[in-house]
């Protein structure tokens, strides 16, 4: 599959889910990465008009859980994310933020994700670390 039909096969799957409701798009692809970006506006802002540090959040663990499933058998196999911890280093008030998340540990039940998140002028805005475990698909 190409890097092209991965990225819209993930945004297909964004569809009437959160990453929807942010505007997360995954816009680029690697063997060891994947980045999405997201618009910084009045929707992910809080109250003091700045990037509101539950989006970045989100943001951060919806790439990171996306990357697992590069390393996972999707018709027998899903991620959860078990853990997401995020140092906000930078304030933000419009623009864009993307995240890439790079894969620091694959293992056969857990895997985790250094994500970065920067704005369009390659500035920190935050860093996290989130961790996932694979699970078996029960049936029924």
């Amino acid at each position: 599959m190409d890097n092209s039909a991965i990225l819209k096969a993930f945004n297909e799957r964004s569809k009437h889910t959160l990453m929807e409701t942010l505007d997360i798009e995954y816009v680029a692809v690697g063997e060891d990465y994947l980045t999405a970006k997201m618009p910084v506006n009045s929707n992910v802002h809080q109250p003091y008009g700045q990037l509101h540090g539950g989006a970045t959040a989100a943001l951060a663990e919806s790439v990171g859980s996306a990357a697992s499933n590069f390393f996972i058998d999707d018709k027998t196999q899903f991620i959860n994310g078990i853990q997401l911890s995020i140092n906000h280093i930078k304030s933000k008030r419009e623009g864009v933020v993307f995240a890439t998340a790079k894969n620091i540990h694959k293992g056969r039940t857990t895997h985790l994700w250094e994500v970065t998140i920067v704005d369009e002028d390659d500035n920190l805005i935050s860093v996290a670390k989130m961790t996932n475990i694979v699970l078996n698909i029960s049936k029924k």
